[in-house]
């Protein structure tokens, strides 16, 4: 299934998923789906691929051209979980350069980084709240102001404890096993297997954190930039909570990917989120190159609404 994708000024890409049987094959510039009757998609349109059935075949040239593009392609497991993830190894003109800026960031740099993308996750979360109807948007206001350099007072922990047991009510625990957490998990994979593929893309070292350190973990800075990112998932999953009870459904997984192409608020402007990642991205390259963490642009939540081209 091909989600038909958005456009900013530069950049169209398409979702695909695909969720029966299916031989994935190169053909020249396009990707071929073979199942009853082939598709073709040019690998320039496509920013993801989603592989959502176990007997999916994928030759060689697919993967080739995944790396050429740009493209990442997701793995799922047998519950139909996010569990791997091809990233594009680009030859990124500035890949140097770019890893010297990052060793040479500074401690206090970072930092200061690390609580402009909490204010905004904060934010968000707040703004989340507002639009679900719910109480709490000024204490998540409370919250931001009281954010600090390197976020040394756990604001970020503080205010997701106020804000998850608002959202989706007093019980509610992230470890519990139901619909919510499942689709929230889901929704959380497929942005970071994003934001990780437009951190490679740049030229940036994906596993150099600017809070984030794991020694275990591949993708710190991924997990850094997704945060202002993660309350658009949590308000489309707080929009169905009180519909579902079972388990994720294809339909499910499909519109947590289609989230790639709604609508997001940005400084420059009103972007999909595909193209909201990649600008955020590029905010960061330019904070690290000028050690200036007030060059961010992180994106800012409003109504859930799928990109439409103006005409």
């Amino acid at each position: 299934m091909c989600i038909p994708r958005q456009q900013s000024k530069d950049v169209v890409w398409r979702s695909v998923m695909i969720s029966r049987p299916a031989r994935l094959k190169r053909e020249q510039s396009a990707l071929v789906v073979q199942q009853e009757s082939d598709v073709r998609v040019p690998f320039e349109d496509i920013g993801v691929i989603v592989l959502a059935h176990r007997e999916i075949n994928v030759t060689h040239g697919v993967l080739s051209a995944c790396g050429e593009y740009g493209i990442s392609m997701f793995s799922m497991d047998e519950t139909h979980h996010p569990n791997a993830v091809l990233l594009p190894f680009l030859q990124h003109s500035r890949a140097t350069q770019v890893l010297r800026w990052q060793l040479g960031v500074t401690r206090p740099l970072a930092k200061k980084i690390w609580a402009v993308v909490v204010r905004q996750k904060i934010a968000n979360q707040g703004i989340c709240l507002d639009l679900m109807g719910k109480q709490g948007g000024e204490r998540m206001a409370a919250f931001v102001s009281q954010v600090r350099s390197g976020d040394t007072t756990m604001m970020e922990s503080q205010a997701a404890a106020f804000y998850f047991s608002q959202l989706f009510g007093k019980g509610f625990g992230r470890s519990q096993v139901c619909w919510v957490n499942a689709a929230l998990n889901y929704g959380y994979a497929v942005l970071r297997g994003c934001i990780a593929r437009g951190l490679v893309a740049h030229g940036f070292f994906p596993a150099l954190g600017v809070h984030h350190a794991s020694e275990q973990n591949a993708f710190n800075l991924a997990d850094d930039m997704i945060e202002p990112f993660r309350p658009v998932v949590d308000l489309y999953v707080a929009s169905l909570a009180d519909e579902k009870t079972s388990g994720l459904k294809p339909e499910d997984k499909t519109a947590l990917v289609n989230l790639l192409h709604h609508d997001i608020a940005m400084p420059r402007g009103k972007m999909t989120l595909l193209s909201a990642i990649e600008q955020s991205i590029e905010s960061l390259s330019r904070a690290i190159q000028r050690k200036n963490e007030k060059l961010m642009e992180l994106p800012e939540l409003i109504p859930l609404v799928i990109h439409h081209d103006e005409a």
